[in-house]
């Protein structure tokens, strides 16, 4: 069997590109599966590999081109989007490891070509990412900024590490950063029937309730001050028996069918509310936080799914998520002790709400960054 090609730091291309470092137990399929996942029409492209517009650097022997012949297995171009790929895997030496500054786990990688497109400066506020810290002149944007952010959670997926080119800034995010997972189905639960599955897990889990019920008007409202059918005004208004009479509402038979109607209406909806589309289960984790499930209509669907059958007429998300105390530490590149004791707390019980709806309805169960998650693993 043929080994791979070796990552070499010396070659100067190879610093000027953003680099994803992995274990040597990451298979090429486990990263293709991610770009799938991500990216509609990503696919190993055979052949002399690509030279999009707008990279930096010239084609190299390092990445990929060998001789025919050789012992060293070519690498392979993984097309991402129009003007991006990402070749390899390349065998990543200790001394190259070092020297590139990533993690001594970092045994195999895979290098990207994609535009350098720039805008802004990163504004103040979170970065869990760290991509911020990696660009501070100038934040990536369109297509770079979407391969980037993918390569981060892949990383993150994956447990490797994303080295970017300009600076070297090697970002390593954390793999128990983002716990919240999502159920999506063809079934749809009603809110009861949700509140039960939750509460075989957690029996403090309630339905999240507007805290007061309107009841209808107000008595005395649909006459005016003169004693007319009319409708009490808001602050400033002139009431809705003068609204249609500016439209040409006059005849008072007809002003008084049209309130009757209006009062009809409100009293159906009151006896009988329209069926919900979206709800919510909250429990209370106490110095933890809280836990949602909030289960509404998806209408946007990972790459994976869009061309499954059951799909078709519609997916149900059943989002489970995790709220710190203090909102704010979700996007913490590097959030606090008392945040990741939380987090660790937090994480089965995101972990087994899932699987019990997964359980109660069947689909499949996706990921923050919507890659999908084995309910085996889960």
């Amino acid at each position: 069997m043929a080994s791979l090609p070796r990552l070499r730091a010396e070659d100067p291309t190879i610093r000027r590109r953003h680099l994803l470092a992995l274990p040597e137990d990451v298979g090429p399929d486990e990263v293709e599966v991610l770009a799938i996942s991500r990216f509609a029409q990503a696919r190993w492209e055979d052949g002399e590999l690509p030279q999009p517009r707008g990279i930096m650097g010239p084609m190299t022997a390092a990445l990929g081109i060998r001789a025919v012949g050789s012992s060293v297995a070519p690498a392979r171009a993984l097309r991402l989007a129009r003007l991006s790929t990402l070749t390899g895997p390349y065998r990543v030496e200790a001394d190259d490891a070092v020297s590139l500054g990533l993690p001594a786990t970092s045994t195999l990688a895979y290098v990207l070509a994609c535009p350098r497109e720039r805008g802004e400066k990163p504004y103040p506020g979170g970065d869990r990412d760290g991509l911020k810290r990696a660009f501070p002149e100038g934040m990536p944007i369109r297509e770079e900024e979407r391969v980037l952010q993918w390569l981060v959670a892949a990383a993150r997926r994956l447990g490797g590490s994303v080295r970017t080119g300009e600076h070297g800034t090697v970002l390593t995010p954390d793999v128990d950063s983002a716990i919240d997972l999502t159920v999506l189905s063809d079934s749809w639960l009603e809110p009861d029937e949700a509140l039960a599955v939750v509460q075989s897990v957690l029996p403090r889990a309630r339905l999240s309730e507007p805290t007061g019920t309107w009841t209808g008007p107000q008595p005395g409202v649909g006459r005016d001050a003169g004693g007319r059918p009319g409708w009490v005004a808001e602050a400033g208004g002139r009431g809705l028996s003068a609204a249609l009479e500016q439209h040409g509402v006059e005849d008072e038979a007809e002003r008084q069918r049209l309130l009757d109607e209006a009062a009809a209406y409100d009293e159906l909806m009151i006896a009988v509310p329209p069926v919900p589309e979206a709800y919510g289960v909250l429990v209370d984790l106490g110095h933890d936080g809280t836990l949602s499930v909030e289960a509404g209509a998806e209408t946007t669907l990972p790459p994976l799914m869009r061309t499954l059958p059951w799909t078709a007429n519609g997916v149900v998300a059943y989002r489970v998520h995790w709220e710190p105390p203090f909102i704010e530490e979700l996007e913490a590149e590097r959030p606090s002790f008392e945040h990741r004791v939380a987090r660790s707390r937090a994480a089965p019980l995101v972990q087994s709400v899932a699987r019990a709806v997964h359980g109660a309805i069947g689909g499949e169960i996706a990921d923050e960054a919507d890659f999908l998650v084995d309910p085996e693993d889960v």
